[in-house]
């Protein structure tokens, strides 16, 4: 992958745990595929955030929810008001709007017709979101991999990017001052909320708190 938002922040948060980097006016800085890319640090311990300026995206493609080509992903789901759309932001990936957010809790992927999408139109799979009143985030989010065997991300920073990209392009950002939460990864056991922001250039930031589960050494 070109890019890919939570090895981004994972990287950094254990260097900044095992004090190997420090930022400079509340940046790191990582060279990637995609290029030289900041990373934003604010608190310390377990209240760090870390968000990485994410490539910028682009729409390749605003489709329907009758799309021949997304016709068997979305079957049996209520869509929402926003059109399905492809993104470019380092990586491809669908997104498309469902009604609300128990049609999206509720929500069973047909992988087959996903990891025909994602082989068809050259994509990583499909992102599905809906709008939440929850006090603690904005939106709900699921995203089914079909690209490299059939699987649901539990934390997708780069597809939530893209997203945050389409909605700005919409004028439609939940959350106040282009800032906002959601809510991933409740459907496979894990409970991630990502932070996104939409800066005064349009510039997309993604990130949240991290953890170390595992520490030890590697005999190479």
């Amino acid at each position: 992958m070109l890019f890919a938002g939570h090895p981004s922040v994972g990287t950094a948060h254990v260097l900044l745990d095992r004090g190997l980097v420090a930022p400079r006016d509340g940046l790191l800085v990582q060279s990637c595929a995609v290029g030289e890319l900041p990373l934003r640090v604010d608190g310390e311990g377990c209240r760090r955030t870390v968000a990485v300026r994410t490539p910028r995206a682009s729409v390749v493609d605003v489709a329907d929810a009758d799309d021949p080509r997304l016709r068997a992903a979305l079957a049996g789901l209520a869509t929402g008001a926003l059109p399905p759309v492809l993104m470019n932001g380092g990586r491809r990936g669908w997104l498309a709007e469902l009604r609300d957010e128990a049609e999206l809790r509720s929500a069973v992927p047909d992988w087959a017709a996903i990891s025909a999408l994602a082989e068809a139109s050259g994509t990583m799979g499909l992102c599905v979101f809906a709008r939440s009143g929850h006090p603690v985030y904005h939106l709900a989010v699921r995203a089914w991999v079909g690209a490299t065997g059939p699987f649901e991300d539990v934390a997708s920073g780069a597809a939530n990017a893209t997203l945050a990209a389409w909605l700005a392009a919409r004028d439609a950002l939940p959350g106040e001052g282009g800032a906002y939460r959601i809510s991933q990864g409740r459907e496979v056991g894990h409970d991630a909320i990502i932070e996104l922001r939409v800066d005064a250039s349009g510039e997309v930031w993604s990130g949240g708190r991290a953890r170390s589960v595992v520490t030890g050494t590697l005999d190479w």
